[in-house]
């Protein structure tokens, strides 16, 4: 973000890029029905954040303004749907959410502990479990077969699951 608000289109793009994939994964996992109405809400959120980039903060994190611009971008449909569009139960509360700083520190957290795995299985993880895709898109995607994500999820959260517990021991 800072790069692109330097001047660096390309670095601008990529920025937009990568806040797609995340901001489909944040729709998938609150909007249900109509795929199309989350891949609308993923557009008008990164134009909302190419035109409004001027006001980010570079003192502040980046994520919590991008998932506030999301939010607002959620309940603006809400709204001209006639409160018509379909929210999960755990999502609601994020509708309405103030101060995502937490979530932005623990996602922080969260791509320095995949950073950690192999590839196969930090991309598998963060394919089916972060964004949403199915085992089948995500052998797709990848080019592994559904066998080797699946193994990949679990091994990989087995290897997440056993670093956490011993950062728990030694008070980390």
């Amino acid at each position: 973000m800072l790069r692109g608000l330097d001047g660096d289109a390309a670095a601008h793009r990529e920025l937009l890029r990568a806040l797609s994939a995340k901001l489909l994964g944040f729709y998938r996992r609150r909007v249900f029905g109509d795929h199309s109405v989350v891949e609308d809400l993923v557009q008008d959120t990164l134009i909302a954040i190419h035109t409004r980039r001027a006001s980010y903060d570079r003192s502040q994190a980046l994520m919590p303004w991008v998932f506030a611009i999301a939010r607002h971008k959620m309940i603006d449909l809400h709204r001209r749907k006639g409160g018509r569009i379909e929210v999960s139960l755990e999502a609601a509360e994020h509708v309405a959410a103030v101060d995502d700083a937490e979530a932005a520190a623990a996602g922080y957290d969260l791509d320095r502990l995949l950073a950690e795995l192999p590839a196969k299985q930090r991309d598998s993880i963060r394919l089916v479990k972060l964004e949403g895709l199915s085992i089948q898109e995500t052998s797709e995607r990848t080019g592994l077969s559904v066998a080797l994500v699946k193994v990949s999820i679990h091994r990989g959260l087995k290897r997440l699951s056993e670093r956490l517990g011993r950062e728990g021991d030694d008070g980390h």
